[in-house]
């Protein structure tokens, strides 16, 4: 199934509690914020090579709402969830699924999206058309980063189970798995819905989404544990669902923004 953009914007938010009288006042506190900017369109490099995204105007928003002033940091997916479990950066944002596990380590946000995990191939695939029947084929690939979400996907709803199977070919980075889909290299690569959409839509019908979700999944910002950040920006992430604004976010970046122009 292939998620229309209004599909997307239904599945793409989710209820968050009531908005409170009055939000926290942080008193213009700087946040040092570490994103990846490879996950469109939450945060990514645009053409001109300027950081923009959904939550990058979220943090815009938030940062109006709470009185905080905030600094970005860059850094690896594979590093990201380390360093702020350390304390080396206040707060992390790259669409990261809340997972039970992940939150041994680091606190998370109430949730701000919800989405699902699609399949991505290239636009004249023919050999396979769901989960079932790429597994069926034992020579087909897929890529993935270690220890993502996608990378779980491919293990255990597609494939058997064995986290070091050889026909998942891992990848530093969602964009390096890309193109190598896109070279042949391999033959399927797994995203959440929100970059999956995204690239698909600015591949002029080099790549298309088949089969059915595997999974969906709900993203939350991340802390160190005992943070004292996660319950004003609940507070914020509350009153931007109740009024609209993470609606118009959607509306945005799901529905007009256009990859690649």
């Amino acid at each position: 199934m292939k998620l229309t953009s209004a599909a997307l914007l239904v599945l793409s938010t989710i209820a968050v509690p009531a908005l409170a009288q009055d939000l926290p006042d942080l008193a213009g506190r700087e946040v040092v914020i570490v994103t990846e900017n490879a996950y469109p369109p939450l945060q990514f490099l645009d053409k001109d090579g300027a950081a923009v995204g959904w939550e990058y105007d979220a943090m815009v928003e938030i940062a109006k709402r709470l009185n905080i002033t905030v600094k970005y940091e860059n850094i690896s997916w594979d590093a990201m969830i380390p360093a702020v479990s350390e304390g080396q950066f206040d707060m992390g944002m790259t669409g990261i699924t809340i997972k039970d596990e992940r939150k041994e380590k680091v606190d998370f946000s109430d949730p701000y999206m919800r989405s699902e995990m699609l399949m991505i191939v290239r636009g004249d695939e023919t050999r396979f058309t769901d989960a079932a029947s790429f597994a069926a084929i034992p020579e087909l690939l897929v890529s993935a980063q270690p220890g993502t979400s996608p990378f779980y996907a491919a293990i255990y709803n597609i494939l058997d189970g064995n986290e070091e199977n050889p026909r998942v070919i891992k990848f530093e980075t969602f964009g390096a798995g890309l193109e190598a889909l896109k070279a042949g290299d391999v033959d399927l690569t797994l995203s959440d819905s929100t970059a999956a959409n995204g690239y698909v839509a600015a591949s002029d019908g080099k790549l298309k989404i088949i089969g059915e979700p595997l999974a969906s999944e709900d993203f939350g910002f991340i802390f160190p544990k005992g943070s004292d950040l996660v319950a004003p920006m609940n507070a914020a992430i509350a009153s931007m669902k109740a009024d609209g604004t993470l609606d118009g976010l959607n509306q945005k970046w799901f529905v007009e923004y256009k990859m690649g122009e």
